[in-house]
């Protein structure tokens, strides 16, 4: 995930969630959107 750009990070993460893939992979992207202090450009929802 860390060769992942922002952008792209964000990318996977919405398109996870529209596919509704797992939540544990889900939780990863979460977990590196956080990391990278990037929260305030997506709404999280557990």
């Amino acid at each position: 995930m860390r060769k992942l750009s922002d952008e792209l990070l964000i990318e996977s993460y919405y398109k996870a969630k529209k596919l509704k893939l797992s939540i544990e992979f889900i939780g990863l992207i979460e977990t590196e959107i956080q990391r990278r202090s990037l929260s305030q450009k997506i709404k999280i929802s557990c």
